[in-house]
């Protein structure tokens, strides 16, 4: 984990950002208008974001996030990443697993490392996120569409049906919860704020692989009480999002 690389990669990123002409950012004002993103409540585009408690630039991404997942449209989850644990404040909700989710996008999206914040959409576009502009062009630009497999969920049971992918799909099952949620920071970087969470991840499980034309999948029982639950359809491991839905 090079946290100190990824940790200066995004205050590049930060200096670029200011330095976006006017005009760019009209551009993207008129793409937020619009607000479209080629999706539904039964087809929410996936914006995950990667974050913790330990990192001073992820409080404005993760306002960014907040501010659009209560639309039908979007299924917003957040992951606590682990690689900020030794540096002053360990995250209360951080787990390897999400790290790990982290790294499999850093490949799939041909990055070198990872870094926080980082806003993933649909699999196929990541962005910083402390701009809602970029946020906004980002949810356009990643857009799915209604296409792809459908995901039924009865209890207990998952089912995946359609055209089968280029390769194997992975089906995921996160359980995440929609409370807002504030944590006040002892240490690190936040020491002294209090920070809202919400939509975050508290169990993610790789129900089995799907090959097509259809599956079925059993859904384990809750460690945690209260979760909501979500289904991802994910084009191999670190790929797209072939399809979505809560459960």
């Amino acid at each position: 984990m090079k946290r100190p690389a990824s940790r200066s990669i995004v205050r590049g990123m930060s200096v670029a950002l200011l330095s976006l002409s006017a005009a760019t950012l009209a551009v993207w004002a008129v793409t937020a208008n619009a607000g479209s993103t080629g999706a539904d409540a039964a087809h929410p585009t996936v914006v995950e974001l990667f974050q913790s408690q330990g990192c001073s630039s992820c409080p404005p991404a993760n306002a960014n996030v907040m501010a659009i997942t209560d639309r039908p449209d979007v299924l917003a989850l957040s992951f606590q990443v682990t690689y900020w644990d030794q540096l002053g404040w360990k995250d209360t909700f951080a787990s390897p697993a999400y790290t790990k989710r982290q790294y499999d996008y850093a490949n799939g999206l041909r990055h070198d490392g990872v870094w926080t914040p980082q806003v993933v959409i649909n699999g196929r576009r990541d962005v910083v996120g402390i701009k809602r502009g970029e946020l906004d062009q980002a949810l356009a630009a990643a857009q799915r569409g209604t296409g792809g497999p459908s995901v039924v969920v009865t209890p207990g049971h998952v089912s995946v049906t359609g055209s089968p992918a280029h390769r194997a799909a992975e089906v995921w099952l996160a359980r995440y919860d929609p409370r807002v949620i504030q944590i006040a920071i002892a240490r690190g970087e936040n020491g002294g704020r209090t920070l809202p969470h919400r939509n975050v991840v508290r169990e993610l499980v790789l129900l089995g692989v799907w090959r097509g034309p259809s599956g079925a999948f059993n859904l384990p029982p809750a460690k945690i009480p209260g979760l909501r639950e979500a289904i991802l359809v994910q084009d191999g491991t670190g790929g797209p999002i072939l399809a979505a839905t809560r459960a």
